[in-house]
């Protein structure tokens, strides 16, 4: 069974066993505007949790996403990288950045699930 987690950073990353998949938040995409450039990391490349891992591109400025988990990128999303736009459209479904095999399994604790993440982004506005 996979579970979601968020954080503060507007990065969300589901795992399911010791493997994580990453994305940005609608709320991030939100803020950042129409996507039209994305870099995902290699294939193999060894992140560090908090460590710049991707760069989106709006037509409003660049954004650095961060990795929310250390471990190994396993695989990356081709169709955001042809097709930025679906980040503005399914953020948090279908347009997830990479995977990676968590090195740190107790990273998560660190992290919100949703509601704790919802609550935090009430305390913003």
């Amino acid at each position: 069974m996979s579970k979601t987690y968020f954080t503060k950073e507007h990065e969300w990353v589901t795992v399911s066993g010791d493997e994580g998949k990453v994305g940005i938040t609608d709320y991030a995409q939100h803020a950042l505007g129409d996507v039209v450039f994305v870099e995902l990391p290699d294939i193999g490349k060894k992140l560090a949790k908090g460590a710049e891992a991707a760069v989106v591109e709006s037509v409003k400025a660049a954004s650095d996403v961060f990795s929310p988990v250390t471990g190994e990128v396993l695989a990356v999303n081709a169709a955001i990288v042809d097709q930025p736009s679906l980040i503005n459209e399914s953020p948090e479904e279908g347009a997830w950045f990479f995977t990676v095999r968590l090195a740190a399994l107790d990273e998560i604790g660190e992290m919100m699930d949703r509601a704790a993440y919802d609550d935090f982004l009430k305390s913003l506005e």
